[in-house]
């Protein structure tokens, strides 16, 4: 299907998001919560000193570690909130296994890494946002293939009309014996 457009497989890094929002892990979390706020933000990712991704602070994060407990976002630090370790895919991953290994972990949204260095995030709404995309070239390729079956079973089936290239009379039923086009008396004379 590749070679007519229709891509079978999509990957991880086709419907990422990139760049990734980070803070520092001393961040306070009300900084770190405004700053989700104003990007409109579902998640932002938490990194060490040297800029590595330690973990993810979730609106679920927010609502569960700071204000069930009733705890004051300004003395709390982003490394005290995060979901750690980040559960990390590769951008190269199939697209289909990513969704199953989030469905299996039950996360809605993974950092996506390459060569160690944090290059995007997926979450489950962008894999839901091209799964009509995807059903759609399901439908496409299953058509095709389709349309591929039935004519060649027409082209194996069905008898050509012409000269008889044995005899020389025309035949609307010419049917191709070891490379030679016969009418129906030719073919029963042989």
């Amino acid at each position: 299907m590749a070679e007519i457009g229709l891509r079978t497989r999509m990957l991880v890094k086709d419907v990422m998001s990139s760049p990734v929002v980070t803070v520092p892990e001393n961040t306070p979390v009300d900084k770190t919560a405004q700053l989700m706020s104003d990007g409109g933000l579902g998640c932002i990712i938490v990194t060490s000193k040297d800029g590595k991704a330690l973990g993810i602070i979730t609106e679920s994060d927010l609502v569960t570690r700071v204000l069930a407990k009733n705890i004051r976002p300004s003395k709390l630090p982003a490394k005290e909130v995060m979901s750690t370790p980040l559960i990390t895919v590769d951008p190269d991953e199939i697209l289909t296994e990513t969704a199953r290994r989030m469905s299996k972990l039950g996360v809605r949204r993974m950092g996506v890494i390459y060569k160690g260095n944090l290059v995007g995030i997926i979450s489950s709404k962008d894999i839901l946002a091209i799964t009509p995309e995807l059903l759609e070239n399901m439908r496409e390729k299953v058509r095709i293939e389709r349309e591929t079956e039935v004519d060649e079973d027409r082209s194996e089936s069905t008898p050509l009309a012409g000269y008889c290239e044995r005899c020389g009379s025309w035949s609307e039923n010419r049917d191709e014996i070891e490379g030679t086009y016969l009418c129906e008396e030719c073919q029963m004379e042989r």
